[in-house]
């Protein structure tokens, strides 16, 4: 039995659950009907556009930028695991991905690395001319969830039993997506709305629009705020207003996640689509402000290490391939670094021991076996807000 709403919210229908009665949420397709009013918030929609412009600049400026996008995604891919509950820290992963044990759970590290795999394999399949599909979300929601602790959860399949948020079960939840028998109507509805093009929703609204309707949907039994967020960066990227996936809400979303919550309510139970554009458009203005500004920190920091190496003499030669590889991998131990580059052990210890006494890099475990070498500088710009949430 449907309960009607406001035609711009959905529909709850009533379903049997475990033997009790719940009612579930089936959105109204997108776009908003009434339309979306986007006068009150224009001027912050013009910052967001602008800022989005910048930061796509960014990437054809920086002759590096290949080196910074391998580390902001990482952080992005932190971020938002650290929203659903994982400890890591950046330090973690990096120790993680440099065959070094953390110490935290595997799991945890784990779930950071295959997001970080899910945004490559997204982009590199996009890039090859595949469209922006549920076929795509499907592939990357089976990388995000391929091991950890959603690795029993369907990775890659779209649920066929009912999911909720909050609460211990469907009748006590704070929400309750789409039964699993209106779960292909939504979603057909929804990549309808991905693949038109109508000038009317411009690509920064779209995101906006879609990355709810995603989440109310809630398709997956795990990873679907994960796959959300990212949804927003590759619907960016598809429309072509970024070059390479650097704008991640996730801090934003992480430092605001009371409001953020509250938002998504609102738009289901009252249709307030305006409220929680004017939130987006201000995550998106200031976090691409902050990328580019970072990244522009970033080029000038290499620069300067760069003019120092350089002034090491005969060994410079070497330590400017050491310190490139710390752009990529800026916790790097001496065996690591010798096997990626091809050098000795004594020349790339040789290029550390000048790094270090210059100040580029410090050595952390303060053992004369299985030094681990960091690029401290590099890791406190990346480092800011990925200290985890507090249970």
């Amino acid at each position: 039995m449907a309960v009607p709403l406001r035609d711009r919210t959905g529909e709850y229908v009533e379903n049997s659950v475990g033997g009790e009665k719940v009612r579930a949420f089936v959105p109204a397709p997108l776009p908003p009907d009434p339309p979306l009013s986007i006068g009150p918030f224009l001027s912050l929609y013009d910052r967001a556009r602008g800022a989005v412009g910048r930061l796509d600049g960014v990437t054809t400026i920086l002759p590096s930028m290949p080196l910074f996008l391998f580390m902001y995604v990482r952080k992005e891919a932190l971020l938002s695991s650290q929203i659903e509950g994982t400890q890591s820290s950046l330090s973690d992963l990096l120790l993680f991905e440099n065959d070094e044990i953390p110490g935290v759970p595997i799991d945890d590290v784990a779930e950071v690395s295959n997001y970080v795999a899910a945004i490559e394999h997204g982009m590199r399949r996009m890039r090859g001319g595949f469209p922006l599909s549920l076929r795509l979300l499907r592939e990357m929601h089976e990388i995000i969830l391929r091991s950890g602790r959603g690795a029993s959860k369907q990775p890659g399949e779209f649920r066929r039993s009912q999911n909720w948020i909050g609460g211990t079960r469907p009748g006590n939840a704070l929400f309750v997506p789409p039964p699993p028998s209106r779960l292909d109507e939504c979603l057909g509805a929804f990549e309808r709305f991905l693949h038109a093009d109508d000038p009317a929703i411009p690509p920064l609204i779209r995101a906006g629009l879609a990355h709810v309707q995603f989440e109310t949907i809630h398709p997956f039994l795990d990873g679907n705020g994960r796959l959300g967020r990212l949804l927003i960066t590759l619907i960016l990227c598809h429309a072509g207003a970024l070059r390479e996936p650097i704008l991640y809400l996730s801090l934003f979303l992480k430092n605001r996640r009371d409001d953020y919550y509250r938002l998504l309510q609102e738009v289901r139970q009252a249709g307030g689509w305006e409220a929680w554009m004017e939130f987006f458009l201000a995550g998106v203005a200031e976090t691409a402000e902050q990328a580019a500004d970072t990244a522009h920190h970033l080029l000038a920091l290499f620069d300067a290490d760069r003019r120092t190496i350089r002034g090491f003499g005969r060994s410079a030669a070497s330590a400017l391939r050491v310190h490139e590889l710390l752009q990529r991998r800026p916790m790097l131990t001496i065996r690591a670094a010798s096997k990626e580059l091809g050098l000795s052990v004594p020349t790339v210890t040789k290029a550390f021991e000048l790094m270090a006494s210059a100040e580029i890099v410090r050595e952390t475990t303060g053992k004369r076996r299985g030094r681990l070498f960091a690029y401290p500088q590099y890791l406190v710009l990346l480092d800011q807000g990925t200290e985890p949430l507090s249970l």
